[in-house]
């Protein structure tokens, strides 16, 4: 399960890795937007057109069967109308430690920590700005069998909310949501949601993402597209996911 578990940029979900086993995820993505969502939601024309360049590593690692450290950090790029950037993202540990499971479902709970870095350490801020973080964050996941010759051979879901305490920026609550399905035993199909709100009634965003994961023994490769749906004091960006897996 930790295969399906660690499919996107949130942390890891309730599916924790096995005792002495791990995930590498090396993922490039590059949004670009050229509307932005104003004060009121609504779709406004940017200055310039921005672009958002990543290339970040995402390592998670099973202390024991329930309890997994986690690593997150990326190197950064990008312009807009104001700035041209280039640094290092945020640096982000913490551990999920599995509460339940059964043959079917799971609960975790997170907390992390995360170092702010000269690149964007909110979609919405400018580079640089921001300090500190802390997370908490709770995921119940839920996985589910074939369902007959024409459908997939295995699925599941995986909801997250999260509290983000922020230094230099507002405090955020975040709400993730992942759908995944197995075509076969080499392919699976993911579809995400990643929403958040910050506390002082401003930038507010919701992103979705899909993509498909290719499965090659103990490599993945996955490619995928985001884009912003909705949003209040945020851009309409999208682009382009890839991600390298690495089980080990």
């Amino acid at each position: 399960m930790a295969f399906l578990a660690a499919a996107g940029p949130a942390a890891a979900g309730p599916w924790t890795q096995a005792r002495g086993e791990g995930l590498a995820i090396l993922k490039f993505e590059d949004i670009r937007a050229d509307q932005g969502f104003d004060v009121d939601g609504s779709l406004a024309d940017l200055p310039a057109e921005r672009r958002d360049t990543a290339i970040g590593l995402f390592l998670e690692y099973g202390l024991t069967d329930r309890l997994t450290v986690q690593f997150k950090g990326d190197w950064q790029s990008g312009e807009d109308a104001f700035v041209e950037y280039e640094g290092r993202g945020p640096l982000e540990i913490g551990v999920t430690w599995q509460a339940w499971r059964d043959d079917r479902t799971a609960v975790s709970l997170y907390a992390g920590y995360a170092d702010g870095g000269e690149g964007r350490n909110a979609g919405y801020a400018a580079p640089g700005v921001g300090d500190s973080d802390w997370e908490v964050r709770t995921s119940v996941g839920r996985s589910f069998g074939g369902a007959g010759r024409w459908g997939p051979s295995g699925s599941f879901v995986d909801i997250q909310a999260a509290r983000r305490m922020r230094e230099g920026l507002p405090d955020e609550t975040r709400i993730d949501a992942t759908a995944g399905a197995h075509l076969g035993d080499d392919w699976m199909v993911l579809a995400q949601a990643f929403g958040g709100q910050t506390d002082d009634g401003g930038p507010r965003w919701l992103s979705v993402e899909t993509s498909i994961v290719r499965d090659m023994g103990d490599w993945s490769l996955q490619a995928g597209w985001r884009h912003t749906v909705a949003g209040r004091e945020t851009p309409e960006g999208g682009g382009p996911v890839i991600a390298l897996w690495r089980r080990f």
